[in-house]
């Protein structure tokens, strides 16, 4: 009897999903340096996590968008993609990164303040994202 090899599935990290779009990354969010938002996003976590810009989450009242979905060891553990919205400043960058630095959802508490960025968008976009 043959044994046939099946792939071992190999764990994901954590994805970072960042709006860029008709809002967000634009000049319609002022004062902001969109560029060196995503850069810092891509030098801070590429070691550890999927960064990917997505044209718009359809949450343009929130720009700019960020999604934490877990890695799937922070999903095993009960951890749900995370919404935050109004990023717009670059302390706010640094304290998402340390935090999918240290785990993510499901893995590490988020530090406090990112409390006032988190919103719960509609269940029409959370499924477009999760398609």
């Amino acid at each position: 009897m043959s044994r046939r090899n099946e792939p071992t599935a190999r764990p994901s990290p954590c994805t970072v999903t960042v709006c860029r779009g008709c809002c967000c990354g634009t000049d319609k969010v002022p004062g902001v340096d969109h560029r060196a938002q995503l850069a810092t996003l891509k030098a801070e976590l590429g070691p550890v996590a999927r960064i990917r810009a997505v044209n718009c989450l359809d949450a343009c009242e929130q720009a700019n968008v960020i999604v934490v979905q877990p890695s799937s060891a922070g999903r095993a553990a009960g951890g749900h993609p995370v919404w935050l919205g109004l990023v717009n400043d670059p302390d706010a960058t640094d304290d998402i990164a340390a935090w999918v630095r240290a785990g993510g959802p499901g893995l590490a508490a988020p530090p406090e303040i990112l409390d006032l960025y988190r919103f719960a968008p509609s269940r029409r976009v959370r499924r477009s994202l999760e398609d």
